[in-house]
């Protein structure tokens, strides 16, 4: 099997690349970080420009239908400048749930404003009790009239502060784990009843608690078939889960990448630490261990979009599997190598490290997943 990049793959590694070398220097990302949406618009502004936030989508909706290798190439460069745009809230979570559920209005409606960087979603699935089951929800939809009336409370819910609208998961019959049952709406994030508390998490991205206080919403706010999402929001998260894996990568990528670096400047006893053969070794299980996860981010990111859904969700699972063990490898790896500076604030590879551990958890950490796979029965 061929694993090169297409050429057009390759210019779009090489744009997003250059670009976020050139906007993403750590002092500046810290700037980022202190606005008001706790990201840079004039940025996400310019992945509009570069085709970036259209990507999954169909041609008529401003995008060019990627299969997800381009989300994979995309997710990598912002692992390694550890980007704080709310790329996979809202293209990946938000968009895919219209793709992929959504009526032919409402994906006329909406894909087109999020490729062109006009709009912004947020998920609006996790509740305090969810932990890792998607189907463990407890806000619910109930029909009034000709409208649905929202109740609820969700929690952690990606750059939920900063988004123009969110798609909440409710649920519209059966009991509070049931997979049948759940719902999808789109409400607009200033709906009267709307309730948001924004905070920034461990690795320095932003998300919210959200309150619904009986959020009168139209038929037409109704996203998919009425007691279906389950199906939807399984295909989506694993969508999700595959580009996850891609910015873990990155971030490891540039973990080992300063590291080596460090092995090679830093000093002990009149010699480079890097000279030490405990050291080299060590640097090469990091690489390993990197290269291990590269490859399974691949696989999730070439199997994310299958219909077959027992593929897909092996593929993920066996992904998120290893991109735990790794990101957690080569964290402690890289912050012991550095030594005692490796924990202080003011060094990017703690934010690195950061960054892979939250990841590890959203949406399900290895031990999960290898649960998950093993009663699937392994992955081959």
């Amino acid at each position: 099997m061929d694993f090169d990049l297409s050429e057009e793959q390759q210019l779009l590694q090489d744009s997003v690349t250059r670009l976020m070398a050139d906007r993403y220097e750590f002092e500046r990302r810290k700037e980022y970080a202190k606005s008001a949406e706790g990201f840079s618009l004039p940025l996400w502004r310019q992945y509009a420009e570069l085709g970036v936030l259209g990507l999954p989508f169909d041609e008529a909706h401003g995008g060019i239908g990627d299969d997800g290798v381009g989300t994979m190439i995309v997710m990598q460069a912002f692992g390694r400048a550890l980007a704080l745009e709310p790329y996979l809230a809202t293209v990946v979570l938000g968009g895919g749930l219209i793709q992929h559920a959504g009526n032919a209005q409402q994906r006329d409606d909406i894909l087109p404003k999020i490729a062109d960087g006009t709009l912004r979603l947020a998920f609006a699935q996790t509740e305090r009790q969810t932990r890792y089951n998607l189907a463990d929800v407890k806000a619910t939809a109930k029909k009034a009239g000709a409208s649905w009336v929202i109740d609820g409370e969700k929690s952690l819910v990606l750059h939920g502060d900063s988004a123009d609208k969110l798609i909440v998961v409710a649920r519209t019959s059966g009991a509070q784990r049931d997979e049948k049952g759940l719902s999808l709406f789109l409400v607009d994030a200033q709906t009267a009843g709307v309730s948001r508390r924004g905070y920034p998490t461990q690795d320095g991205q932003r998300a919210a608690e959200i309150s619904f206080s009986q959020v009168a919403l139209p038929e037409s706010a109704a996203i998919g078939d009425i007691d279906a999402a389950f199906p939807v929001i399984d295909r989506v998260v694993d969508e999700a889960r595959a580009a996850l894996c891609a910015d873990a990568v990155g971030a490891m990528d540039a973990m080992h990448a300063l590291t080596v670096e460090y092995l090679k400047t830093r000093k002990q006893f009149g010699a480079t630490i890097g000279s030490f053969q405990a050291l080299q070794h060590r640097a090469v299980d990091m690489f390993v261990a990197v290269e291990q996860a590269r490859s399974m981010a691949m696989l999730a990111a070439m199997t994310a979009r299958d219909e077959d859904a027992e593929v897909r969700r092996k593929s993920v699972a066996a992904a998120k599997v290893q991109i735990g063990r790794s990101g957690k490898f080569v964290g402690e790896q890289a912050v012991q190598l550095h030594g005692g500076v490796g924990m202080t604030m003011e060094l990017k590879v703690g934010h690195y490290f950061k960054r892979v551990t939250m990841i590890d958890t959203l949406f399900g950490d290895a031990d999960h997943h290898l649960a998950r796979l093993a009663d699937a029965g392994g992955l081959i």
